[in-house]
């Protein structure tokens, strides 16, 4: 499969939340670079086309726009720079 990414994924396995109209939903991040992410939820059914991600670490929000959906996972495109970080980060 051809490479489409600017950016190399960096893999983590850390958890998150996707965040849409006042519900949440935990996930589990297996990769992310400057501008994406792969999301593992338990159902993709119930995550909105457009959502916050928002990482369980440092709170740090991501506005995401879904890519693609495979079974469980799903690539999002970060729609906006991550809100929460400080100054010069």
């Amino acid at each position: 499969m051809e490479e489409k990414r600017k950016h190399p994924r960096t893999e983590i396995d850390e958890p998150a939340y996707v965040s849409s109209g006042g519900s949440v939903m935990s996930c589990m991040v297996r990769n992310i670079s400057p501008e994406g992410a792969a999301i593992d939820v338990e159902n993709p059914a119930f995550v909105p086309p457009s959502f916050k991600l928002v990482m369980a670490k440092d709170s740090t929000v991501h506005e995401c726009r879904i890519i693609w959906i495979q079974k469980n996972r799903i690539g999002v495109t970060f729609t906006a720079m991550p809100q929460g970080l400080p100054p010069g980060s």
